[in-house]
């Protein structure tokens, strides 16, 4: 609890106001709740326990390399290693992929390239159907 001590005149009303507020009791209590919700947000995100069927199939094993569609800072537009138009790519991508829309598709291009350029061809690829497309990039070397 605050109190200010007062030296001067009071007119004889009695002790003047105290005009500043005592921030005490709202640090205790947010950090009250601070430790509430840090013990408490782990327990949140508990999943769901769930009792699954056994069955005899085995693990799925196969995990297929996913489809590279390149781009150059020239704009051009390659498919692992050969160079494809624009207007050919979804029908050389149905080709590579054997018509198997969830395969993934990697999209690597250069980053001198422009933005617009690259989300155009990720438009493409997605408005054919393709439903996992991804962007690659480089990880950045520690100096």
């Amino acid at each position: 609890m605050a109190a200010k001590l007062s030296s001067g005149n009071t007119n004889g009303l009695g002790p003047a106001p105290i005009s500043e507020i005592n921030v005490t009791p709202l640090v205790d209590v947010m950090l009250v709740l601070l430790i509430v919700f840090m013990v408490s947000a782990p327990m949140m995100t508990v999943a769901v326990k769930v009792d699954l069927p056994t069955n005899n199939a085995k693990p799925l094993t196969e995990k297929k390399p996913p489809v590279t569609v390149s781009m150059n800072g020239e704009g051009k537009v390659f498919i692992g290693e050969k160079e494809v138009s624009v207007d050919a790519l979804i029908p050389a991508l149905r080709s590579a992929t054997q018509g198997d829309m969830e395969s993934r598709i990697s999209v690597r291009a250069d980053k001198t390239l422009s933005y617009g350029r690259v989300i155009e061809t990720m438009g493409l690829i997605s408005d054919a159907g393709f439903s996992k497309v991804a962007l690659v990039s480089e990880q950045r070397q520690n100096r």
